[in-house]
């Protein structure tokens, strides 16, 4: 029997609320050797939504899981369809003041390391560096036969060309990039083999139900005993994924911050949730530390 991915948890009502005292963080941060850990919520104030938040993707959807897109030539015609319409919006988002803050903290040499749940890229956009994607990146594609890496944008003009006419109006965008459309918008899209092998093509990112390469896991890890503090930044922590790095540090003793409007699977370990919008948050703690945000993207 296959089972589903956890997608979802309910919180324990003995959870300790969220509070607005940025204070925690900012002394964090002024110490320096701080991990971020960021999520799909520092993204929403880029236009992209998050899967478990008011109004996310989870109460409409279920995400493409490994098994069903591996198996199911009519779940990847599905799946591609949504995606190639979705990246049209999703590959221009561009970075948020959160995304800003973050960077500008790295720049003053503040951060141990950034570890990203998503997979929009805009942590580089903005300008940090080193960044570890943990569930890889949507503007690559990689084939599961010969292992070769292409642009999306590569891919994006290819299907585009075997698709000519493809103009559904989209539901909505969701976090991992694709469309919600019905199964009589998809209707009979192609989808194209890789170019090098005629293998299966899909997006370089770690879908539900797939597990995170091991050398990248190690590497996480090893960033959180080199770090001081941990500070997640707009992620449930539904997923073990991350959870697993939050428990970590808090069982080495090391203090984990989250700010994150809503309760998460994490809070447990908490030294503090601080329940606000992450791009005031990250900028007001900026301020405070008088470390400049740059106004725009750098990239």
């Amino acid at each position: 029997m296959r089972m589903r991915p956890t997608v979802s948890w309910t919180p324990a009502a003995d959870l300790p609320p969220g509070t607005t005292d940025l204070e925690p963080v900012a002394e964090a941060l002024g110490t320096g050797d701080v991990l971020v850990l960021s999520g799909a919520g520092l993204s929403t104030e880029s236009g992209i939504p998050d899967y478990r938040g008011e109004g996310g993707s989870l109460s409409r959807h279920t995400p493409m899981t490994y098994q069903d897109f591996t198996a199911d030539a009519h779940a990847r015609r599905r799946y591609w369809a949504r995606s190639h319409l979705g990246w049209r919006t999703f590959g221009r988002a561009r970075p948020n003041s959160g995304h800003r803050a973050v960077a500008a903290f790295g720049r003053q040499g503040l951060l141990a390391g950034v570890i990203t749940q998503n997979v929009d890229g805009l942590h580089q956009a903005a300008g940090s560096e080193g960044v570890v994607e943990l569930h890889g990146n949507l503007a690559r594609v990689v084939c599961l036969s010969c292992g070769s890496l292409t642009p999306r944008r590569e891919l994006a003009r290819r299907l585009e060309e075997a698709n000519a006419g493809f103009e559904p109006v989209a539901a909505g965008i969701n976090p991992d990039g694709d469309a919600d459309l019905t199964d009589e918008q998809v209707g009979d899209f192609r989808v194209v083999p890789c170019a090098v092998c005629g293998g299966i093509l899909k997006p370089d990112v770690v879908f539900f139900g797939e597990a995170v390469p091991p050398q990248r896991v190690e590497h996480c890890r090893r960033l959180v005993r080199e770090a001081a503090s941990v500070l997640v930044l707009g992620s449930s922590l539904t997923v073990m994924s991350g959870l697993r790095f939050v428990r970590q540090a808090a069982q080495t003793g090391k203090p984990v911050l989250i700010v994150n409007r809503d309760p998460t699977r994490g809070d447990q370990h908490a030294l503090t949730r601080v329940a606000l919008p992450l791009g005031t948050a990250l900028t007001t703690v900026a301020g405070r530390l008088n470390i400049p945000v740059d106004s725009q993207a750098t990239a």
